[in-house]
């Protein structure tokens, strides 16, 4: 039988039949379910759009064929939207560098797109809460493009954190979504968007030991920007107990050094005069891969790494090249490039790190060192690795090694079983070091982290708030109180355009990862230039300023002459 006839047999059947039962011995067996006609389809058939099938990428089966050729863009256009944190900026420049490889264009007009991608982030509900709002806009946008033929239809692509922790959710819950990707699969979407593009749900959630994207070169999506991430690690293995990364970036890995050399100098020859070096852990940094490992930086010496009233939950990691070696390597290879880095953790903060930001002056003067609380008992729920004591001595050695040092932290309030008088600490620990900058959050309980299996988010909300709001207050008056201490100071400014507020204006940031506005126009070339030596400032350059005005959030300053930072630091 040909297959029209079996095809035109399984039509007549089932239309007059809705199951077939046999008789068997005064036994009755039921056929529940029979092959349906999409059995006897070709393979490549588009499937019914009320039943589409979900593809999910699973590690011990066999991937199904694409062809080379269909994993071609075609000069589809893809819409990016990023959420989150620096990481997410740096993943979607990594997505797009494949993307582009693969023949697709970039539009920032969401109107001519083929493909909307979100970049999520999960670290707090609100962020997700987001995420959902948008996809239901998303939603009509695709069905506005159905309803009209001579519209080209739109596919919808999650990826990041949200799409690890949710993954299938996304699909069932959100039917618009066509693609889900986790952090570790992106070099897997130009084949989940060929699968979506046949009427097919496409994931690809699976977590990687080794995936670090060493060899994707990211395509930057601000092009005029002077500023850049650069990857250097991913995923984590501290495990605090409220933090849903380790579940959705997987285990820390870095990447060699060489290859984070190799991007950094590229960067240069393409005009960046900053980068900022991203991790979930900078500064546990390992490079163990066979170019990298050293006898000098193995041995009884690792024993000695963290900081006595420091502890971690994973085995002290041995041998390789570690932060301060990369940090070394890279101010001298780039010597008039800034260097920053985000986000270490408190505990890997051994004196070596410290002693080499002192000593290089392109490596800037400011530090992230997320307290999360003031509390040690709250600490110690988090499990954090360390007391307040051991938070206040590391703030009172940084001070001693990098004397003019800037701090910047995270806070959390409303932690599960927070009390009054734990929470007056966290203040009290606010206006005890004094911050520069800070990210302040009302604690948001996540799935799957040790703090949802273990504790209540017993913390009401409306009190979540109130805290909030005293966090930002004692946050505010201090930060205003240590940007007092710029006004008469020149400090170095790398400008990176026009203020928000005027044209008249330029912004940049000093060393210390303050924002300074200053007037637009020509200045002196030089420090020694003749003063009708003008130069127009421009975005990329080094000014150096003379502070008059501060508040709690920015610096305003007179700029006195272009410089680099070689000439700025060996003149003072």
């Amino acid at each position: 039988m040909g297959t029209l006839s079996r095809i035109n047999f399984w039509r007549r059947l089932l239309r007059s039949q809705a199951h077939v039962r046999y008789i068997t011995d005064a036994k009755k067996v039921q056929l529940r379910t029979g092959p349906s006609l999409q059995d006897f389809l070709q393979p490549n058939s588009a499937p019914n759009p009320a039943q589409q099938e979900i593809y999910v990428a699973s590690r011990n089966e066999t991937i199904p064929y694409v062809s080379p050729e269909t994993l071609s863009g075609r000069r589809r256009k893809v819409f990016f939207e990023v959420y989150g944190c620096q990481m997410n900026t740096n993943d979607t420049e990594i997505v797009w560098s494949i993307l582009k490889s693969h023949d697709y264009q970039r539009t920032v007009n969401i109107k001519e797109a083929d493909v909307v991608l979100m970049v999520t982030c999960a670290i707090r509900e609100g962020a997700e809460d987001t995420v959902w709002n948008r996809l239901k806009h998303l939603r009509l946008m695709k069905r506005n493009r159905e309803a009209d033929d001579t519209e080209k239809p739109l596919q919808i692509g999650v990826l990041g954190c949200m799409a690890e922790r949710l993954k299938q959710q996304l699909v069932e819950k959100e039917h618009s979504v066509d693609v889900v990707a986790g952090p570790d699969a992106y070099k897997d979407l130009p084949r989940l968007l060929t699968i979506g593009q046949r009427g097919q749900k496409a994931i690809n959630v699976l977590l990687s030991l080794d995936e670090t994207y060493a060899d994707v070169v990211p395509v930057k999506l601000d092009r005029k920007s002077k500023t850049a991430y650069v990857s250097i690690m991913r995923g984590c293995d501290n495990m605090c107990t409220y933090c849903i990364v380790p579940f959705t970036r997987g285990k820390e890995r870095s990447r060699p050094i060489s290859s984070i050399r190799d991007e950094v100098l590229k960067l240069e020859d393409a005009g960046i005069r900053e980068i900022t070096l991203l991790g979930q852990n900078v500064n546990s940094y390992r490079d163990t891969s066979t170019t990298g490992l050293s006898e000098a930086t193995s041995g009884p010496k690792e024993a000695s790494l963290l900081a006595p009233g420091f502890r971690t939950v994973y085995k002290t990691k041995i041998g390789g090249l570690r932060f301060g070696e990369l940090l070394a390597e890279l101010a001298e290879c780039v010597p008039e490039m800034r260097i920053r880095f985000t986000s270490p953790h408190p505990k890997d903060f051994p004196r070596d790190v410290l002693e080499t930001i002192a000593r290089y002056p392109n490596v800037c003067n400011s530090l992230h060192l997320p307290a999360q609380s003031g509390n040690s008992s709250v600490l110690e729920r988090m499990r954090r690795g360390y007391s307040r004591e051991a938070y206040l001595s590391l703030v009172s050695e940084v001070r001693s090694v990098i004397p003019s040092v800037t701090l910047s932290s995270d806070f959390i309030c409303g932690f599960c079983g927070e009390t009054e008088a734990e929470f007056a600490e966290t203040i009290s620990l606010i206006e005890t070091v004094g911050y520069h900058a800070a990210f302040l959050f009302a604690y948001s309980m996540r799935e799957k982290t040790t703090a949802h299996r273990r504790y209540v988010d017993d913390v009401p909300e409306h009190i979540k708030q109130e805290r909030l709001r005293r966090m930002i207050v004692a946050f505010r008056k201090e930060a205003y109180r240590l940007n007092e201490d710029f006004v008469g100071r020149t400090e170095l400014i790398l400008v990176e355009g026009y203020s928000k507020r005027s044209r008249a204006d330029l912004a940049g940031r000093n060393d210390g990862n303050v924002k300074v506005v200053i007037p637009a126009g020509p200045i002196r070339s030089s420090q020694s230039a003749p003063r009708d030596d003008l130069k127009p400032i421009g975005v990329g350059d080094y000014v150096a300023v003379r502070i008059h005005t501060a508040n709690s959030q920015i610096l305003k300053g007179d700029p006195l002459y272009h410089t680099t930072i070689h000439e700025f630091y060996s003149s003072g």
